[in-house]
């Protein structure tokens, strides 16, 4: 294929109403002491470098939205994970954007290993 499919974007305020319905998972790919930031509650906290052998914790089932900082690296995750037959999308923007638009974060949790805010 001469030119790739583009990752389909969400703008943060479409995600947050996504991620509300249990429409979309929402998978943060920043590096941990980034998630100092801020984190979306309910949001997978999985750092772009580990995604590779993590992929197999995402549910097949249902849309991912990958969020970042700014938005390049959730639409290199979105590529990975679509060539492993996953549906993605990537939030336009990152949590840059997200906090712009005012959208709700909270505190990561002390074990980065499960969802920000269960």
């Amino acid at each position: 294929m001469l030119f790739k499919r583009k990752i389909t974007t969400l703008s943060p305020s479409e995600a947050w109403e996504a991620h509300q319905r249990k429409d979309v998972l929402l998978v943060d790919v920043r590096q941990q002491p980034e998630w100092r930031a801020g984190v979306v509650s309910g949001v997978l906290l999985i750092p772009l470098s580990e995604l590779p052998r993590r992929l197999g914790e995402l549910p097949r089932e249902r849309t991912i939205a990958f969020v970042c900082r700014s938005g390049h690296r959730s639409t290199l995750a979105a590529r990975q994970a679509r060539r492993q037959g996953f549906e993605v999308l990537s939030v336009e923007g990152g949590m840059t954007a997200w906090h712009k638009a005012g959208l709700p974060s909270t505190a990561p949790p002390r074990d980065a290993s499960h969802p920000a805010g269960r």
